[in-house]
Parts: structure tokens; C-alpha cells; sequence
């Protein structure tokens, strides 16, 4: 992956997309598939906002059923088996447990009623990813960590995982290859028009201040929060804020579906590179009140929603790490008067403003794919085009053809051959794909490669070095929070952030003065987050 900004001087493109999340990512992944002439601008790092900071799910939304949300349930459970199978490397399936205590919102028959629901939207013919019921002594077993008392079974149930920010990577990567214009650090400042109609962009370099002006048949922006800022899209768009905390280790393979004591809201606690993710919150946000911040309020509810379950509770000091996000909704009347961001719908929806320009709101990563091929079947039928959408069945980009079990199992004999940990080498497959043995080649020259950044973390020298080098890293916290989540999964100390930085300042051609730069810099995103 190399950032060319020069490159963007092409004569005409046929689409321009504002915005390097998951919208953006697949959007430019599948228009150049098509055999559109595309650029995708970033204006910070890809995957820089909401597209790092979900919940790390691609899932159909079980709580959607409360509301009767059928039909975005059904999108999103069609799009998970679909994402399981062309990226099975990217998507794994994760089961989720659901306790029944007494004296509780939901019984034990409504659960089986909501879950017996789920399992037939999701149309999928796999008896692993059914529902199942487990009897008080089997429930407390399978889950350690939760209180007894007054437990009366549980049930688990299917969906799938993710790592959010290497999908948008991968994504990105993908439409490079198949010619895209990929430019993160690249803000687009004005829209050129003619006679009321948008037919180009000026974009500005945010490393060098040069601009260039851009001729396209074709704009989209897919900016998520940005989308508030100015109009028209300010009046299509409602955010709120959502905060996750990474805390120790208290899961095995499976995760929980729990509901807030204080609001009956459902969160999560999810296995997560060996630690705990626990989220998320739902709160109004007003884009131009300030940065978007994990407060003491948010870290409150979400300690006090977890212990309410937990056998040992958590205090503040076990906070590994935290993050916040904004997502968007579709602004209506009724979301405009709902008292609750958690009541709206997350189903998304395609704008087209006076002037041409296309504006993608709301939606979700589980059913991003989706909406971005509809997105460039909107875009094709503008420009004329008869070309169809193979993101369907097409394999992402870094996927291992055949059968992913065996390759696993082949490329983790190799790992632990090589002296790799047998965590660090399961993230590393998922995290890298068919990438992994460029990584392992490094580290038959070197050994010490092998090794973990830090000894908490799952996270080898190794892949540092193959991001640093390969993944279009311009900042230190591009490469510690988005290419690896290490800001997030460690409580890193100055040394150990200063010999990082001086690690990655080789392949990124740093000199000492901007070794110091990037920490300065890191250290105030680590403040933020």
C-alpha cells in the first residue's frame, strides 16, 4: 500500500468518495471492481473515527427484535453468513451467552421465542450457529466470571467478530490493487460545480498543504459524523456517542449479552485479543460541542452495568484501555423527539443533494457492504454503466483460497516452528491473512522478531514492522491504534513507547526530531482517548 498524492492528477474520474471508513472502503473496493476510475480522500487516518471504535461485531442485532425491526435484522443476519464465508479469515463466529436471573426484564420463554426468531431470519443451515439452553449448573460452568445467585439458566446464541479497522485496511488495500486512487491525510475542501451541477473537487495534502483540483463525474461522501457538520447533510443526521473500556481477561471463547441495571439497556462483554471489551454506552452527541471523549460518566455506567454481573467486580484501576466513537442515524420525526438514541433505527439510507452529490447516512458495519454496492448501483446508473456488483462472493483481498480450517492449522504449525506464542500467532492469521508469510519470512532472518511488543499484549515485533513498512502508516498513533490496537491493550509505558517509535523510525524514515514528534503526538491522542 503506498500513499501517492501526485497520482490523484488523472483526468477525469467517474466517482470520488469523501471518507476512509467502512462505507468509503467498501464503496471504492467494489466501484473499482466494477472497473470505475475511483479515488477515495481521507482527511485523517482510515478507519480514524467510528470505524475503530465499534463494537467489533458483525451481527444482526438481536435487540432490533424488541422493536420489530424484522427487516434490518434479516439484512444484517444475511450479510454476517455472506461475511463468514468470503472472509472467514476477518469474520469468525462468536457465540454469546445470555443468563436468565430471576426478577429479570425477559423470561426464559420470551428468550427462546426472540431467539428461535433470530435463528430463522438468518436463513443459515450451519447447527453451530443455533441457539442452545443451559440449565443453571451448565450456564454458571460455561461462564465462571457471573454471580450464581439466583441464576436460572442461560442460553447462547450465534453471530460473529470482527477487528474493524483492519477490515477497513483490508478493504482499502483491495481497492488499490484493483486501481483505486487511495489517499489517507487528504482533505476535500471545496466542490467544484458548473451551472448548479458538482463536477469536480479541489483536495488539499494534509502532510504537504499542496492542493490539486480533481474532475469527477461522480462524488460520495460517506463521512459519518462529519456529515453534521455542514449542509445539506447536517439536517439528515442525529449522532450519539459510544464508549467501550478494555478490562482484564474474564471470558474464554464465548461472550455475554447483558442488560444495564440503571436503563435496561443491552451491552456486551466480549473476548477481545485476550482481554475484555466492554461496551457500549448510547449517548446524544453535538458534533460541535468538542472532541469526541470517554468522561467519568461514561466509564461509570459501564462499571457499574458490569458488576452488577460480575462474581468479582471491577474498580477504575483495572481499566486497561478505552475508546469513543459517534455514530449516525437517520434524522426523522420520530428520531428527532425520541428521548433515547438506543430506540432508533440503525438501518442507513443513500441522499442525493440538488447539485449530484450523494450523501451515505446512518447504517451499520455488519450491512455496509450492502449499502455501499447499492451505493455504486446508484453511481453506475448515473454514469451510464451496466456493471454489476461481485462483492457478494468474492473473496476479500487478503482471504486464503481453500479450505481456511487447514490452512490455519498449516500456517500455525509454521508460527509455532518459528518460536511465535500460540495467541500471538492466532491473532496474527486473523489479522494479516494471506500476508502472514511475508511476516514469517522476517522472521526466519531474525528470531528476536517473533517476539511480543509487550508482554501483556498478543502482538509480535514482527507485525509492527510489516505495518510500519507496508500499511500506508503516516503518524505513531496510526500505527498503535489502527494497524495495531496496542494503545488500546496496553497501559504502555515512555520507555516502551519511546522504543517502539524508535523501532518503526527506520521503515518510516524517521529521524530522531520526528521521533520525538510522533510520541508528543501520541501521547496527546492517548490523553484524548
Amino acid at each position: 500500500m503506498n500513499r501517492d498524492f501526485a497520482a490523484l492528477q488523472h483526468p477525469t474520474l467517474d466517482l470520488l468518495i469523501c471518507g476512509g471508513g467502512i462505507y468509503g472502503a467498501w464503496t471504492a473496493y467494489d466501484a473499482a471492481l466494477r472497473g470505475l476510475k475511483v479515488a477515495i480522500v481521507e482527511q485523517n487516518d482510515w478507519a480514524s473515527a467510528t470505524s475503530s471504535a465499534s463494537t467489533k461485531l458483525i451481527h444482526g442485532g438481536l435487540r432490533y427484535l424488541e422493536t420489530y425491526d424484522f427487516k434490518l435484522v434479516s439484512k444484517s443476519l444475511q450479510e454476517r453468513t455472506r461475511l463468514l464465508r468470503i472472509a472467514p479469515h476477518r469474520v469468525w463466529p462468536l457465540r454469546f451467552g445470555v443468563p436468565i436471573f430471576a426478577r429479570q426484564r425477559f423470561n426464559r420463554l420470551q428468550l427462546k421465542l426472540g431467539l428461535s426468531l433470530y435463528d430463522y431470519l438468518a436463513h443459515d443451515t450451519d447447527p453451530s450457529m443455533r441457539h442452545r439452553y443451559f440449565n443453571p449448573g451448565q450456564f454458571s460452568a460455561h461462564f465462571p466470571a457471573i454471580k450464581q445467585n439466583q441464576l436460572k439458566g442461560g442460553f447462547t446464541y450465534a453471530d460473529a467478530q470482527t477487528d474493524d479497522a483492519r477490515l477497513v485496511l483490508e478493504l482499502i488495500a483491495g481497492a488499490q490493487m484493483a486501481g483505486a486512487y487511495c489517499i489517507n491525510y487528504c482533505q476535500l475542501s471545496q466542490i467544484l460545480e458548473t451551472e448548479g451541477k458538482a463536477g469536480g473537487a479541489i483536495v488539499r495534502d494534509q502532510l504537504t498543504g499542496n492542493e490539486l483540483t480533481i474532475h469527477a463525474r461522480q462524488i460520495v461522501f460517506t463521512t459519518g459524523q462529519w456529515l453534521a457538520r455542514e449542509p445539506p447533510s447536517r439536517d439528515w443526521c442525529r449522532l450519539a456517542k459510544g464508549v467501550h473500556l478494555v478490562m482484564p481477561a474474564v471470558l474464554d471463547a464465548d461472550a455475554l449479552l447483558l442488560t444495564a441495571p440503571a436503563d435496561g439497556r443491552v451491552f456486551f462483554m466480549i473476548p477481545w485479543y485476550g482481554m475484555t471489551l466492554l461496551g457500549t454506552t448510547d449517548t446524544d452527541f453535538d458534533i460541535d460541542t468538542g472532541p469526541v471523549a470517554v468522561e467519568a460518566s461514561d466509564i461509570d455506567y459501564l462499571l457499574a452495568a458490569a458488576n452488577h454481573y460480575l462474581e468479582v467486580p471491577w474498580t477504575r484501576s483495572n481499566i486497561i484501555g478505552s475508546f469513543a466513537g459517534v455514530r449516525v442515524f437517520k434524522q426523522s420525526l420520530q428520531s428527532a423527539t425520541s428521548g433515547s438514541p438506543s430506540a432508533l433505527s440503525r438501518d442507513w439510507e443513500l441522499k442525493t443533494a440538488a447539485n449530484g452529490v450523494h450523501y451515505a447516512i446512518g447504517g451499520k458495519i455488519t450491512s455496509s457492504r450492502q449499502d455501499a454496492a447499492r451505493i455504486v448501483d446508484t453511481v453506475c446508473e448515473k454514469l451510464g454503466s451496466a456493471a454489476k456488483c461481485t462483492t457478494q462472493e468474492k473473496l476479500l483481498p487478503w482471504a486464503p483460497p481453500g479450505n481456511f480450517a487447514t490452512w490455519f492449522s498449516r500456517m500455525t504449525a509454521q508460527a509455532a516452528q518459528l518460536g511465535i506464542d500460540a495467541i500471538s500467532a492466532h491473532w496474527l492469521l486473523r489479522r494479516h491473512g494471506m500476508k502472514t508469510p511475508e511476516i514469517l519470512r522476517q522472521i526466519e532472518t531474525n528470531a528476536q522478531l517473533a517476539q511480543r511488543i509487550v508482554p501483556e499484549a498478543p502482538l509480535i515485533l514482527a507485525d509492527l514492522l510489516h505495518c510500519a513498512t507496508n500499511e500506508m502508516v503516516v503518524h505513531l498513533d496510526d500505527l498503535l491504534r489502527r494497524r495495531l490496537p496496542l494503545l488500546i491493550l496496553a497501559r504502555l509505558s515512555d520507555d516502551q513507547l519511546y522504543e517502539i517509535a524508535r523501532l518503526a523510525a527506520d521503515p518510516l524514515h524517521w529521524d530522531s526530531a520526528r521521533v520525538a514528534q510522533e510520541i508528543s503526538r501520541c501521547n496527546v491522542f492517548r490523553n484524548q482517548e
